[in-house]
């Protein structure tokens, strides 16, 4: 069954966190992975209107497009390049305030001027994902983006991770 999700657009950056906060335990309750994922970005697009935003999925040693909204996206992302290979490796969040001064930038969409990655882990804290926001803005995200973001999919992280599969596969 669909949720409602309403957004107040004109509310302050940190009480759309903290509608997030609350639409999402409700609305990432099914057991596929997947399902949750989409959600979950479709609730994120809505909340703050970012040019992309999306999971990239640990597969086989690579990073693997997942469910996105936004324009075309790079398909595969692998280890050493790039902001989504960053934050899986180094197992944190990684703010990019101008993707132009960031070495190594994969270029999916020539529209992006800021990102910002999260680990997506499970208990044992191996990285299984990585959630992914674009801006057109440049300096769009900062360190509380990033800290508001990290706890939200620490608390809910689970549900979107496929259990039967380890992140190594």
């Amino acid at each position: 069954m669909a949720q409602a999700s309403a957004f107040d657009h004109s509310a302050s950056r940190q009480a759309r966190y903290d509608q997030l906060d609350l639409q999402c335990p409700a609305l990432l309750s099914d057991a596929d992975p997947v399902a949750n994922q989409a959600n979950f970005v479709a609730m994120v697009r809505m909340a703050f209107g970012w040019h992309w935003v999306g999971f990239y999925r640990v597969v086989h040693g690579e990073l693997v497009l997942g469910p996105f909204q936004g324009p075309v996206a790079c398909t595969r992302l692998f280890k050493g390049k790039g902001v989504c290979a960053e934050a899986w490796v180094r197992n944190e969040a990684v703010v990019v305030p101008n993707v132009d001064d960031y070495p190594g930038h994969v270029v999916c969409s020539a529209e992006s001027r800021s990102e910002l990655v999260l680990p997506v882990r499970d208990e044992q804290g191996h990285v299984h994902a990585v959630f992914d926001v674009d801006s057109t803005a440049i300096g769009d995200f900062d360190q509380q983006d990033a800290d508001r973001f990290q706890r939200l999919i620490d608390a809910v992280g689970s549900c979107f991770i496929d259990n039967a599969k380890s992140p190594h596969v």
